[in-house]
């Protein structure tokens, strides 16, 4: 029996459907644990620059017919939907109730789906203060390597004791499972926001962002790029004025386009052809002296890197661990490099477990986020 009402919940076609997509995707991992021909689960294929290469001969799942919003209330802050269901389609039905994604996600293309964005597992300009994707992941759907269907999480933020399952496959990159369903944690859309601009150096720009880090300033985004701060300020219009008048620096009246530009890659600083890095590191890290162009993010955190000099990848990674933090090859740009910072020992054996328990057959998006995997 099939229940309709003011939340978004599919019909009974629509479940038959989506029932017997499942039951496709079930045989299709049936058929490549038997036969050890890995499966490249793919969305809307807008991060397929994104990790590492799949493995030669791999077949596609493709998993954009699995889509739709399952459930959701907005006076409960939660929604559910299929992991193929685009981006831009889930946060328009959020953009009508003024709430959204505070995460950010970004798409790289009109075809971004959930869950691509859950398991590439990247955050926009509102991370450092909102949070990450898998801070407001609250429970998942999935098919493991032996075809079950199982279940982790919930709607709540608190459910039950143990490890939490379903934040582990953000980032995962697909290697542990097929994603089906994705249940967030939303939030409302901010009351008023503007954009600030102001002139610095860099070494000042890194003291100037994480001072300001530590106050209760309404500050959801910031970045420095060629000698510049943005700063973005999200909240009453009383309160930003009062921040305005407290931080200087001039209003950028073109706030909203930039920080989508930031978000989805298409500022100036992301279109050259070099290999872009992406280092994640202590906030407070001087300046990285590395051969090539920065922008920085996230209060000093993020530093991307845009750089020709394809001799030093062992320098790069290297200038990270000293910062603290790990180097992902984010764009080749040419280099035949491991995408993601080597793992220790020990982690590297975590991973194996754990994609032995979900993958036993290793036919999830083989060697997508290591070649060991």
């Amino acid at each position: 029996m099939c229940i309709t009402g003011n939340r978004h919940l599919p019909t009974c076609r629509a479940s038959k459907t989506m029932q017997a997509m499942i039951d496709g995707y079930v045989a299709a991992i049936h058929a490549a644990a038997e036969t050890g021909i890995p499966l490249h689960i793919r969305g809307g294929g807008t991060k397929h620059f994104y990790g590492n290469a799949m493995h030669a001969g791999s077949t596609v799942l493709d998993m954009t017919g699995y889509h739709g919003i399952v459930d959701y209330e907005p006076t409960e802050l939660v929604i559910t939907a299929r992991a193929g269901t685009p981006l831009a389609e889930l946060e328009a039905v959020l953009e009508r109730h003024n709430q959204m994604l505070a995460f950010e996600p970004p798409y790289f293309g009109v075809a971004a789906t959930l869950g691509g964005c859950v398991a590439a597992g990247l955050s926009g300009p509102r991370r450092a203060t909102a949070g990450a994707v898998r801070d407001f992941v609250l429970g998942v759907r999935m098919l493991d390597g032996k075809g079950r269907n199982l279940n982790f999480g919930g709607q709540v933020m608190k459910n039950v004791a143990g490890y939490d399952v379903s934040r582990l496959m953000v980032g995962a990159q697909g290697t542990l499972g097929v994603l089906l369903e994705i249940s967030l944690k939303v939030l409302p859309k901010p009351v008023h926001e503007m954009t600030l601009r102001m002139s610095m150096n860099e070494v000042t720009a890194i003291k100037t962002m994480n001072e300001w880090a530590g106050k209760p300033l309404p500050i959801s985004a910031t970045c420095y790029v060629r000698d510049e701060l943005f700063v973005r300020l999200s909240g009453t219009e009383s309160a930003i004025r009062a921040t305005r008048q407290k931080l200087g620096g001039d209003e950028e009246q073109n706030g909203e386009a930039f920080w989508h530009s930031i978000r989805n890659h298409s500022h100036d600083f992301f279109q050259m052809a070099s290999p872009l890095w992406r280092l994640s590191i202590q906030s407070t890290a001087p300046p990285v002296r590395l051969a090539g162009k920065q922008m920085m993010e996230w209060n000093g955190s993020l530093r991307w890197l845009t750089s020709d000099q394809t001799d030093d990848l062992d320098m790069i990674r290297v200038a990270a661990e000293l910062a603290h933090g790990h180097a992902t090859l984010f764009r080749r740009g040419g280099i035949s490099a491991h995408a993601f910072h080597p793992l220790t020992s020990n982690m590297m054996k975590i991973h194996r477990l754990l994609k032995q328990k979900f993958d036993p057959a290793g036919i999830f998006n083989r060697g997508r986020l290591y070649s060991e995997l």
